[in-house]
């Protein structure tokens, strides 16, 4: 019996181990998504605009559970 791996399923594995997944990573935000994410996590912004923002930008969800789990 042998097992196979391809460079990319080494790669995925090696960043799923360090927690350095690259795809869920968030890319940066411009100026303008940062300042919308602090507003949002200042409370400034409600719920219901929110998931209107996320759903035109859904890098910003990722922010907000970055942000989140780091306190």
């Amino acid at each position: 019996m042998s097992i196979h791996f391809t460079v990319s399923d080494v790669t995925r594995n090696l960043f799923l181990s360090l927690r350095l997944d690259h795809e869920r990573a968030p890319r940066p935000l411009s100026p303008e998504q940062s300042l919308l994410l602090e507003c949002y996590l200042a409370g400034q912004i409600p719920e219901s605009a929110w998931s209107d923002y996320v759903f035109e930008t859904p890098e910003l969800a990722r922010h907000v559970n970055a942000r989140r789990g780091q306190h």
